[in-house]
């Protein structure tokens, strides 16, 4: 079982390509990457960010595929409009399903983005996309409306649901996970009690990451049934459950499951 993830370098391993192909194993998925940007961060700061030039990046994804027959991506951290415009036309060419992780503010602090970002999300690539899993903040960037209440972010789904299925986090709407599905039209609501801990970097990056791999172990299972979204989103907020209970180091633990790693 193979998937991609396309989006930043974070060295500290805690959010970025280095957790998604963690994610990925933990499910026992094999995780490829193409990195579209170098960050120099922990799980505390961002310092910068060093975007890769956009013909590298397809490059990357080409060598990929050369070797590879893969269905189900996910993105992270993409930046600029140029780097989504790209991204967009490979999603495209190789008929790819992907989740986007609409990745534009650190957990930490710092921004990940140009300012373009949301706008440029929304005209080139969330229209192909299977899913989005903004946080409140990101939420707020797509739908353009500010967010305080449950209801709100109910109204920010309806808005983001336009283009595409959607789940806004419910790390700032006190556990409260807002799910769109676009198909029905319809909002689901699944609650999760809150964590105390300060081991939160890179759950964004690991849930969608999560959501692929489930994805891809259920279309392994049934390959001729449509994907099962909502099967493979309440898996992963489970897995990020156990991930953010058991994490570590600032970060949480995709592979709680493991001995070693306890």
């Amino acid at each position: 079982m193979l998937g991609l993830t396309i989006a930043g370098f974070d060295p500290s391993g805690g959010a970025g390509i280095l957790t998604d192909v963690k994610t990925m194993a933990a499910h026992g998925v094999h995780g490829t990457a193409v990195v579209t940007a170098l960050t120099a961060q922990n799980p505390k700061k961002v310092f910068s960010v060093e975007p890769i030039p956009t013909k590298y990046i397809c490059e990357q994804i080409d060598s990929i595929f050369d070797e590879y027959a893969i269905k189900y991506s996910k993105t992270g951290l993409l930046y600029s409009k140029e780097i989504i415009k790209a991204i967009s036309k490979k999603v495209e060419e190789y008929d790819l399903k992907i989740v986007v992780d609409p990745v534009m503010v650190a957990s930490a602090g710092g921004s990940l983005a140009k300012d373009e970002m949301a706008n440029s999300l929304k005209k080139y690539l969330l229209k192909n996309t299977l899913l989005t899993t903004p946080n409140v903040s990101e939420a707020e960037k797509l739908s353009g409306i500010k967010i305080n209440t449950k209801e709100d972010a109910i109204e920010a789904a309806y808005k983001i649901g336009k283009y595409c299925n959607v789940i806004i986090t419910g790390g700032h709407l006190n556990g409260d996970n807002i799910i769109y599905t676009k198909e029905d039209d319809t909002i689901n609501i699944v609650h999760q009690n809150l964590i105390e801990t300060d081991n939160l970097h890179g759950t964004g990056c690991s849930f969608s990451a999560s959501v692929i791999a489930n994805l891809i172990i259920e279309n392994e299972k049934y390959p001729s049934e449509e994907d099962n979204l909502n099967l493979a989103i309440n898996k992963s907020l489970d897995f990020i459950y156990q991930s953010v209970k058991h994490g570590r180091y600032g970060t949480l633990n995709p592979n709680f499951n493991n001995q070693i790693f306890k």
